[in-house]
C-alpha cells in the first residue's frame, strides 16, 4: 500500500506565469464581449418601457444616448478587455503598486453616481458568489506566492470587473435612468457568467498545483481526532478537514494531497463531530468488510468461482494510479455503467472491469497489481449508493445515462475524500440529492420538468468535464442547480394544494352525494310513485340537494328548503292518486317557483324549466297512472373514480375493511403533515412520499410525492395494510443519499445475517 495519505503523491506545479496566462485568455474569452452585448437588450427594454410609459420619463433622451453608445461599441468593447488585461498586469505587479498616500480630489456629480452604482453592484457580486471567490483568492495567494510578488487584487473578482465596466463608460454621457438600465444588465450578464468562470479558473489552479494555503495545525488536530477510530492508511485512514477536498488540500488535483485545503465555508467541526464522523464511517466499513467475507465464504460452500488469481504475488495499485485510469475513462459513454444500473448488483463489476480495462492502456498489467481493500471498498460503497438510489426512488429511463455518467466521478470522490459516505453537507452529496430531486418521478411532460432535466443533464455533463479532484466543481453545480429548483419548489408547494384543495373537494362531493342518497332513498322505498316524480326526484332533485349541500353548506335553511321539495312532490303524488284535484293544483302552484330552480340549478334554462314543469303537471294530472316503488340508482362517487387506480397501485383493491394490525393503524394515526415515508407499490416500485394533508371530514391522509403530485389518499387503517406486507417505510430520511445511505446499511446487514 502507499504510503501517502489516501495513497496519492505530490504532483509537480506548472509554471505560475504560463497559469496566470491562461487564466487571463479564459477570463478574456468568457468577458471579453462585454459590455457590446448589453445594448441590444437594454433597447429592447426601453421599447418595452415607452409602450407601458406614463410619459413621466424621457425615454426618447435614453433611446439617443444608446444609439451614441452603439456607434461606439467596438471602441467601447476594446477599452473594456484593456481594462481585464490592465488587472492581470497589476497581479503581477508589472505596474507599480502605490502604497504612498493616495491624493484627494473632487468627483463631479457623474463620477460620484458611478461611484454609488458600482459600489451596490459590487456588495450584490459579492454576496452572490461569495465560496468560489474566497476560494479563489486563496488559491490566488499560492499563486502570488509562486510569482514571488505582492499579493494582488483578484483581477476577475468582481470589484475589477464593476471598475472595468464603469471605466469604460466613464467619458460617455449616459442619463441616470439609462446608466441604471445598464448596470442591472451588466449584473445579469455576471451572475450568468462568473459562476461558470470561477469554477474554470478554480479547477485549473487546483489541476496546476495551487491550493488554497490552510494553518497546518487545525489538519494535524483533525487526522489524530481521525486517527483513534480509523488508525489504517490509505482510503481508511479518515481524515476530515476544514474545508472540502481531500486531505490538506481543496480538491487537490491528481497527486496533490500536500496542497493546503481552502478556507472552510461554514464553522470548523467540533472533534466531537469528527469522532462521531470517524466511528460512523469505520461501522460502515466494517460492515461492508463482513459481507464481503460473507460472500467469500458462500461461495466457497456453494463451488462457486470467485475471480482466479495468478499464483504470483500482484501488488496493490496505488490510488493516483486508479485516479489517472478513472480520468482516463471519465470522458467515455457511460453505457456499460446504464446498462450495469438496469440490473442491480451489476454496477460494481463493471466499474472493476472498466477500470482493470482502462488499467491495461495505461500499461498497467491486471495480473500484476490489483486493487486494495480500501480501493475495492470505495468501488463497493459508489456501487451500493447508485444501485440503492435507483431501486428507492422514482427515477425514469432518461436518469439512468445521467447517473451513469456520473459513476467515476463518485468513484474518484470516494477514493480521495471517504467523508462523502458520512459527512452531510459534503459538496457532492448535496449534489447528488438535488439531481435526485430535480429527476426522481420528472417524465418531462411540461416545459418546467424538461427544463429541470436539461440542467441536470447539462450538470452531469459540466462535473465530468471539469471534476479532477476539485471539489469546488461540486459546490458550483449544486448551486446552480439549486437556485433552478428553488423556483420550482414554490411550484411543487402550489401543487401540493391544488392537491389538497382537489382531494377536500372530492372528499365534499362525496358526502354530499351520499347525503342526498340517503334522502332520496328514504323516500323512494317508503311510498309508490309515478314514473315521472321517481325520475324528478332521482335527478334534478338530488342534483340540487348535492348542490345545494356543496354551495350552502352553512345555511341550513336552503338546505331545508331543498328536502322539503322532495317531501312536496312525494305529497303531490299521493294528492293525485287519491284524486284531490284542487288541492294538487294548489301544490303545484306553490311548488312551480321551487321545482323552477331545482331544474335550473341541474343547467336547464327557463324554457327548458318550463317544459320539464309541464311534464311533470301532465303524470300527475291522470289519477290512474301506474305507480310503483322504484329502486334507488347508484350514483358514482367522484373518489371511486380518481382512487381506483392508486388503490390498484397501492392497496392492491383495499379499503377500510383490509386486514390490518391495529398497533400499526394507531401508529399510522399519530403522522403528521409534513412527515416522509417510502412507499412499494404492487409491481414493485419504490417512491419517497409526503404526508401534506389531513382530511377533516374522514381522517385520511393525502400522500404526495416530492413534485407534490398525489400518489394515494388513504386512511390509517389502509396504510397500516400496505406497512403489514412490508410496502410502506415510516420515517424516510429527508434527502436521497441519506435514504440510499441507510437502504446500504440495512443491505449490508441482512446480506451478512443471511449468510
Amino acid at each position: 500500500m502507499s504510503g501517502y495519505p489516501h495513497g496519492v503523491a505530490q504532483a509537480t506545479r506548472t509554471d505560475p506565469l504560463r497559469v496566470l496566462e491562461e487564466i487571463k485568455r479564459v477570463s478574456l474569452e468568457v468577458l471579453g464581449g462585454l459590455p457590446g452585448t448589453l445594448y441590444g437588450p437594454v433597447e429592447d427594454a426601453l421599447k418595452v418601457a415607452m409602450l407601458k410609459g406614463d410619459g413621466k420619463t424621457n425615454h426618447y433622451e435614453e433611446q439617443a444616448a444608446l444609439w451614441v453608445l452603439r456607434q461606439h461599441q467596438a471602441t467601447h468593447v476594446m477599452k473594456y478587455r484593456q481594462q481585464i488585461a490592465q488587472a492581470f498586469d497589476d497581479f503581477r505587479a508589472l505596474r507599480i503598486r502605490s502604497g504612498g498616500e493616495v491624493p484627494l480630489r473632487l468627483l463631479d456629480e457623474q463620477q460620484l453616481e458611478y461611484e454609488l452604482a458600482s459600489g451596490r453592484l459590487n456588495e450584490s457580486l459579492v454576496a452572490r458568489f461569495a465560496r468560489p471567490l474566497d476560494t479563489l483568492q486563496s488559491r490566488l495567494l499560492v499563486l502570488s506566492d509562486a510569482l514571488r510578488v505582492p499579493a494582488g487584487l483578484n483581477p476577475v473578482g468582481p470589484e475589477r470587473l464593476v471598475t472595468a465596466f464603469s471605466q469604460t463608460l466613464q467619458d460617455a454621457q449616459v442619463p441616470d435612468t439609462l446608466r441604471g438600465r445598464l448596470f442591472r444588465h451588466y449584473e445579469t450578464e455576471l451572475i450568468r457568467l462568473l459562476g461558470d468562470l470561477y469554477a474554470r479558473i478554480n479547477a485549473l489552479l487546483g489541476s496546476s498545483g495551487y491550493g488554497a494555503p490552510m494553518a497546518p495545525r487545525p489538519v494535524e488536530d483533525l487526522r489524530r481526532g481521525a486517527e483513534t477510530v480509523a488508525p489504517s492508511g490509505g482510503y481508511g485512514g479518515y481524515a476530515p478537514q476544514d474545508g472540502y477536498g481531500a486531505p490538506g488540500g481543496y480538491g487537490a488535483g491528481p497527486g496533490m494531497v500536500g496542497e493546503p485545503a481552502a478556507r472552510p465555508s461554514g464553522p470548523p467541526m467540533s472533534q466531537q463531530d469528527i469522532a462521531a464522523m470517524a466511528q460512523e464511517l469505520a461501522q460502515l466499513r466494517s460492515q461492508l468488510h463482513a459481507w464481503r467475507e460473507s460472500i467469500s465464504r458462500g461461495d466457497v460452500a456453494t463451488g462457486g468461482h470467485a475471480p482466479e488469481r495468478p499464483v504470483m504475488q500482484r501488488r496493490e495499485m496505488r490510488v493516483d494510479e486508479i485516479l489517472n485510469v478513472a480520468s482516463l475513462l471519465q470522458a467515455e459513454p457511460p453505457d456499460a455503467f446504464a446498462r450495469a444500473l438496469a440490473v442491480t448488483g451489476r454496477l460494481g463489476e463493471t466499474i472493476r472491469d472498466h477500470l482493470q480495462d482502462g488499467a491495461r492502456r495505461l500499461g498497467l498489467n491486471p495480473d500484476q497489481a490489483c486493487f486494495s481493500p480500501e480501493e475495492e471498498d470505495a468501488i463497493d460503497l459508489v456501487a451500493m449508493l447508485f444501485d440503492s438510489l435507483f431501486r428507492h426512488n422514482a427515477l425514469q429511463d432518461r436518469a439512468r445515462r445521467l447517473y451513469a455518467r456520473l459513476v467515476l466521478p463518485y468513484v474518484k470522490v470516494a477514493l480521495t475524500d471517504n467523508a462523502v459516505f458520512v459527512k452531510r453537507e459534503h459538496p457532492a452529496r448535496r449534489l447528488l440529492d438535488a439531481i435526485t430531486e430535480a429527476c426522481e418521478g420528472n417524465d418531462g411532460e411540461t416545459p418546467q420538468d424538461r427544463e429541470l432535466l436539461d440542467r441536470a443533464t447539462e450538470i452531469s455533463q459540466r462535473i465530468v468535464a471539469d471534476y479532477n479532484e476539485d471539489l469546488a466543481v461540486f459546490e458550483l453545480a449544486h448551486a446552480e442547480l439549486d437556485a433552478v429548483l428553488a423556483q420550482q419548489r414554490r411550484r411543487f408547494e402550489l401543487q401540493e394544494q391544488r392537491a389538497a384543495k382537489a382531494t377536500y373537494g372530492r372528499e365534499r362531493l362525496g358526502a354530499a352525494r351520499a347525503q342526498a342518497e340517503s334522502a332520496l332513498e328514504e323516500r323512494l322505498t317508503e311510498s309508490t310513485l309515478t314514473q315521472a316524480v321517481a325520475d324528478f326526484l332521482a335527478m334534478p332533485w338530488r342534483h340540487h340537494v348535492v348542490q345545494t349541500l356543496l354551495r350552502e353548506n352553512t345555511d341550513q335553511r336552503r338546505h331545508a328548503e331543498a328536502i322539503a321539495l322532495g317531501d312536496a312532490l312525494v305529497m303531490a303524488d299521493r294528492l293525485a292518486r287519491e284524486g284531490r284535484g284542487r288541492e294538487l293544483a294548489d301544490q303545484l302552484l306553490a311548488l312551480q317557483p321551487a321545482i323552477i330552480e331545482c331544474l335550473a340549478s341541474s343547467g336547464l334554462d327557463d324554457s327548458a324549466a318550463q317544459h320539464g314543469m309541464a311534464g311533470l303537471v301532465r303524470a300527475l294530472a291522470t289519477p290512474d297512472t301506474p305507480r310503483r316503488k322504484c329502486p334507488v340508482a347508484p350514483d358514482a362517487m367522484p373518489e371511486d373514480e380518481v382512487g381506483e387506480a392508486e388503490r390498484r397501485l397501492w392497496l392492491a383493491g383495499g379499503n377500510d375493511g383490509v386486514r390490518h394490525d391495529p398497533l400499526l393503524a394507531e401508529r399510522m394515526r399519530t403522522l403528521e403533515v409534513g412527515d416522509w415515508l417510502r412507499m412499494t407499490n404492487v409491481e414493485g416500485e419504490s417512491t419517497a412520499v409526503k404526508v401534506a394533508w389531513l382530511s377533516p371530514l374522514t381522517s385520511r391522509y393525502l400522500l404526495v410525492n416530492r413534485r407534490g403530485l398525489r400518489v394515494l389518499v388513504a386512511s390509517a387503517e389502509e396504510l397500516a395494510a400496505v406497512a403489514g406486507v412490508g410496502r410502506l417505510t415510516i420515517g424516510a430520511e429527508r434527502t436521497a443519499f441519506d435514504e440510499a445511505m441507510r437502504q446500504v446499511k440495512r443491505h449490508l446487514d441482512r446480506a451478512a445475517a443471511t449468510r
